[in-house]
């Protein structure tokens, strides 16, 4: 296990260093997100019965926080060593393509949740919220860094120069959290848009995670937990293909 954890080390020690813009930046854009679209929004957005808007708001900003970082983590390590050429040095060690898989995927969740923490704490103070059931929350945020962790793996492997990372951020990881009801509840959209909003599996778990926090959601928990497990095996599946083949990392 000394490759697999040496990996996981670098890994973390890599967002680490840079902790103001890997950690701090993003508390700072929640913190904005929260002033701004509470004092916008409250009066004109209904939520949950008993549920301020701006407590509302805390936990998908939470979780939206969370899923960002956690895709930005392997998807800029891979494409900067690829990039640079040191990518050799991480395939010349005897390591399995589960224990690259594992090693790239845990630091993406060790990223996701301390950013996640560092913004609860920061946002805390506008709208304290509740904690009616804290192991759903839990679960859903382990589950969503674990998902985003292993897309942006995907995307490391697959990308091979950083305006193809920038892409894949801007054209499907960005939209797909801001139309996963961060900040809003999908049981005010539209017909239409109500549907489409089912097929974002991010929003199934920004919806678990706030679960935690209320008690109440748009779809029931069980329900969120089945979306969250099947796209975690999906993607990981895929992200182990990928890395058994050697997809654009050893050919």
């Amino acid at each position: 296990m000394t490759g697999f954890l040496t990996l996981l080390h670098k890994e973390i020690l890599r967002f680490w260093k840079v902790a103001v813009q890997t950690v701090g930046a993003p508390i700072l854009t929640a913190i904005l997100y929260l002033l701004v679209f509470s004092q916008a929004l409250a009066e004109h957005v209904p939520v949950f019965p008993g549920v301020s808007y701006g407590a509302f708001l805390i936990p998908g900003l939470v979780m939206m926080s969370m899923l960002q970082n956690a895709f930005a983590n392997p998807s800029s390590s891979l494409i900067q060593s690829k990039v640079t050429g040191n990518v050799v040095f991480i395939l010349l060690p005897p390591l399995s393509y589960f224990e690259l898989f594992a090693a790239y995927v845990l630091a993406s969740v060790a990223r996701g949740l301390l950013v996640g923490l560092g913004v609860f704490l920061a946002t805390v103070w506008f709208a304290p919220p509740s904690f009616v059931a804290p192991g759903w929350a839990l679960v859903f945020a382990i589950l969503g860094c674990a998902i985003l962790g292993t897309m942006g793996l995907i995307a490391g492997i697959c990308a091979e120069k950083f305006d193809q990372i920038a892409a894949f951020q801007s054209f499907l990881i960005m939209p797909a959290t801001f139309l996963a009801g961060v900040f809003y509840s999908i049981k005010t959209l539209p017909p239409f848009w109500l549907v489409v909003s089912h097929f974002n599996p991010f929003f199934y778990m920004v919806d678990g995670f706030r679960y935690g926090f209320f008690g109440q959601s748009d779809v029931p928990p069980t329900t969120s937990l089945a979306v969250a497990l099947v796209t975690l095996a999906v993607v990981s599946g895929v992200a182990m293909q990928l890395l058994r083949t050697g997809f654009r990392i050893r050919h």
